[in-house]
């Protein structure tokens, strides 16, 4: 659609002006840093940083009914710098001319009704947020649009030349990451770091295609992130894990979406997200603080964060009631099939603590909880999603176990609506269900497959059938009639046709 057929009120609105003074501000000691250069922790304390707009108090200015408006038009255009994240440009970049964005298609994933049996069974009305339908299959994409357009832009400013851009992950990250890194070559070259044989087939082979330097280290991701750190404070790296503001930028646009995709009414809305680095709940929590500032919603939701029991730091630390005794205690995490959550001390924790104590404060009341589920659950919960519909990943199990135990907790009314987050495809994780299925999971990742779940194909060869047909090797036409009739038979057979 047109700009010109737009309302008249609304068109001066449609296309954002480079607008708004963007710093890191730390959250240890409070200091200030311009964002004329990457920084990741701060040059006095080392502690992580979040992006501040000073200028902030310009979006109030704008009325929260039209900014819905605003946004909803915006969908409209054709604009591909606007089609993406960017749609929410004053609130994740407002310093960035639209030239330097960079856009594959992240954003605006689908959320998915749970059919009635489903809702039944999770005692709720619940969608599904298929993060897994971004670019790279994973929500990453989102944090590395931001990170990788502002790295543009300073290319652009010629602030940057010859940019190598580095990361830990357990999967996800590392295709993001280098898919968004090949995009912009020649100028910007990728290397990722996985722990050695923790990281899916399917996972490994994005980075790889995308033409990345594939790093397998021994370990687990938390020893991959502290030799990233180790090369991002010796050498002149880019940081793409979420220790990097701008990823938080990006993923805010998950907030922003379901607002929008919800009709902007948070009333009795519950969002849940798996916790591994804790930055995806940190840009979940700070998303909603903008929205619900600039009077674009008039409610904050409630927030679960979602951990496995087999790497559980975050829901450790909440377990204590008073915020003045909590200690955070990073934890040795065990195998888990929600891989891109194994992660024993994240990096976000920090901006955690400080978001969630911001958040319950705007509302008046706890609106931030967290769970914790086990390996089992998350299993069952995948496997019984995708028998239904979706395309549901192991992390996307969790959140659905998560939603089914706090709902058993009270935490979740029978009158609310969740929307749960399915972080990646299915397909990243397709391993974890084929070794469900054939019952060969190692003893410590505390999972025993259930009849009913597994599933598995059946060769149908009647024995009495003497000729087959092969790859060029065609059966004659009275041979390929008779194989016909004896294999329906045995399906009709097992299926119990009549």
């Amino acid at each position: 659609m047109k700009i010109e057929h737009f309302p008249k009120e609304i068109q001066p609105y449609i296309i954002p002006k480079c607008n708004g003074s963007l710093i890191y501000r730390c959250l240890g000691c409070g200091a200030e840093n311009g964002i004329e250069k990457l920084l990741y922790t701060c040059p006095d304390c080392g502690e992580v940083l979040l992006i501040y707009d000073q200028n902030f108090s310009r979006l109030k200015e704008v009325p929260g009914n039209i900014w819905r408006r605003i946004f909803d038009y915006r969908k409209m255009v054709t604009i591909p710098s606007l089609k993406g994240i960017y749609l929410y440009h004053e609130f994740i970049g407002p310093v960035l001319p639209l030239d330097s964005i960079i856009y594959l298609g992240e954003g605006h994933t689908p959320i998915v009704e749970a059919n009635s049996y489903m809702q039944e069974k999770a005692g709720v009305r619940f969608f599904f947020k298929n993060d897994g339908q971004n670019p790279s299959a994973s929500f990453k994409d989102r944090g590395m649009a931001s990170a990788l357009s502002y790295i543009n832009f300073l290319i652009q400013k010629g602030h940057l030349t010859d940019v190598l851009s580095i990361c830990a992950s357990t999967g996800d990250t590392s295709a993001a990451a280098a898919l968004y890194a090949s995009y912009m070559n020649p100028h910007v070259k990728s290397a990722v770091l996985l722990p050695h044989k923790k990281v899916t087939p399917q996972q490994l082979s994005q980075p790889l295609g995308s033409g990345a330097s594939v790093f397998e280290i021994p370990g687990v991701f938390d020893d991959c992130m502290k030799v990233v750190e180790a090369l991002s404070e010796k050498y002149n790296v880019a940081l793409l894990n979420s220790k990097n503001a701008w990823r938080i930028l990006g993923q805010e646009s998950y907030s922003f979406e379901i607002a929008q995709d919800l009709e902007y009414d948070m009333k009795n809305t519950v969002v849940i997200v798996p916790i591994g680095n804790a930055g995806n709940i940190t840009a979940v929590i700070n998303g909603f603080i903008k929205f619900y500032e600039t009077g674009i919603i008039d409610s904050l939701p409630k927030i679960i964060g979602v951990q496995s029991e087999h790497a559980n730091p975050v829901y450790r630390y909440y377990l204590e009631p008073d915020p003045k005794k909590r200690k955070f205690i990073p934890v040795t995490v065990k195998p888990s099939v929600a891989q891109a959550a194994m992660i024993g001390n994240p990096v976000s924790m920090p901006r955690v603590i400080h978001l969630v104590d911001r958040y319950n404060k705007l509302a008046d009341k706890k609106k931030v909880f967290f769970i914790e589920v086990t390996e089992q659950s998350i299993m069952e919960w995948e496997l019984i999603a995708n028998r239904n519909g979706h395309i549901a990943c192991t992390h996307g199990g969790e959140t659905l176990a998560g939603l089914v135990a706090a709902r058993e907790k009270g935490i979740v009314d029978k009158n609310d609506v969740a929307v749960i987050n399915s972080t990646a495809h299915a397909l990243k994780f397709s391993g974890f269900q084929e070794m469900y299925f054939e019952n060969r999971f190692p003893a410590e990742f505390h999972i025993s497959p259930k009849k009913d779940l597994m599933n598995s194909p059946v060769l149908i060869h009647p024995k009495d059938l003497k000729k087959v047909p092969a790859p060029g090797k065609p059966l004659n036409k009275n041979d390929f009639h008779h194989f016909v009739e004896r294999v329906s038979e045995e399906i009709a057979k097992i299926l119990e046709l009549v």
